[in-house]
């Protein structure tokens, strides 16, 4: 299996995830490669590459209907980053930690598995911090 920090480490991939990430909460049907093309503004082509990477990480799970393809997060595998990233989360920044709103998304069903809750929250947790330093310059 891929490095996943190597997997996530592509910003598009990260944009592409997010947008799964936001659409998951929204739907349960997936999204398909149309959407996430209109949605980023990239190519065709250039979303499948990242699609295909995403699947061969078993970061996203594909539901195909005819001819079309559409495609929802997976987050365990997240987990590795997440068990990586929080021991160093507390010392980031020790007295001068920004506020952080972290907005959850309702879940998409009764039938969600904890473990892919708490993925998602994770990864919303991440996202929040990334754009705290993004917002404090670093």
């Amino acid at each position: 299996m891929t490095d996943i920090f190597d997997v996530i480490a592509d910003g598009t991939r990260r944009d592409i995830l997010r947008l799964l990430l936001d659409a998951s909460g929204r739907s349960e049907d997936g999204t398909s490669v149309t959407e996430i093309v209109s949605e980023l503004g990239i190519s065709q082509p250039t979303v499948s590459k990242h699609l295909k990477v995403l699947r061969d990480a078993q970061l996203v799970t594909v539901r195909e209907d005819g001819q079309r393809r559409f495609y929802s997060i997976a987050v365990a595998p997240l987990e590795v980053v997440d068990d990586w990233l929080v021991p160093f989360l507390p010392d980031a920044y020790g007295d001068q930690a920004p506020d952080i709103d972290i907005s959850f998304a309702p879940l998409p069903s009764a039938t969600v598995h904890a473990a892919e809750t708490v993925g998602r929250v994770a990864a919303t947790a991440k996202h929040a911090v990334t754009s705290a330093l993004k917002r404090l310059g670093n």
